[in-house]
């Protein structure tokens, strides 16, 4: 009979009960769901761990087992002395998602997907609608496109065109004039 077979896949080693060599996987609930030191402290490693928003640390803090009231006090102060802020957070995502060639509608669902408030990711995305970032996102990825599929029938550039900015939440507008320039055209745009 073979070597018993831990999670990580490996003969022989045991099987580490979720928590991975690093140390992840589901914590102990706190001994004190309202220990606010603890609490603190757990917000910070979160924190160090990875930028996020109010909404989404208050909501992992609550997972770990903190009250609300706990979890909200703490979000609350950390927002009061700027070691916590929305709005630059929001403006970071914005960015990560012009960087992946987002259109404003994924964009929205990757902010509320992490836990920015519907008012401030409606906020954020307007400011970066009006600096015309997801209409150059929406070039950036017509260009790409146009330039994978040169060569093919216009008919099938067009529909991959729309298919790609369809998945990355484009609308209807700006694809209809990236197809127009760059392949109803003669397929090349200089800046």
């Amino acid at each position: 009979m073979p070597p018993a077979r831990s999670r990580r896949g490996g003969a022989g080693r045991p099987a580490t009960g979720g928590r991975g060599r690093w140390g992840g996987g589901a914590a102990a609930a706190p001994d004190d769901p309202d220990d606010y030191e603890a609490c603190r402290e757990a917000a910070l490693r979160l924190l160090d761990a990875a930028p996020r928003s109010s909404g989404a640390l208050r909501e992992r803090l609550v997972a770990k087992g903190y009250t609300e009231a706990t979890a909200a006090a703490v979000v609350d102060r950390l927002a009061e002395v700027s070691l916590l802020d929305d709005r630059a957070y929001a403006e970071s995502v914005v960015r990560q998602c012009a960087a992946r060639m987002l259109g404003r509608r994924a964009t929205m669902v990757e902010l509320t997907r992490k836990g920015v408030a519907r008012t401030l990711a409606e906020e954020v995305a307007e400011e970066a609608a009006q600096a015309g970032v997801f209409e150059d996102a929406a070039w950036e990825l017509g260009r790409k496109v146009a330039a994978r599929t040169r060569g093919l029938d216009s008919a099938v550039r067009k529909r991959r065109l729309w298919s790609a900015g369809a998945r990355k939440g484009h609308g209807p507008d700006v694809l209809r004039e990236v197809a127009q320039v760059l392949i109803d055209g003669d397929g090349t745009f200089d800046d």
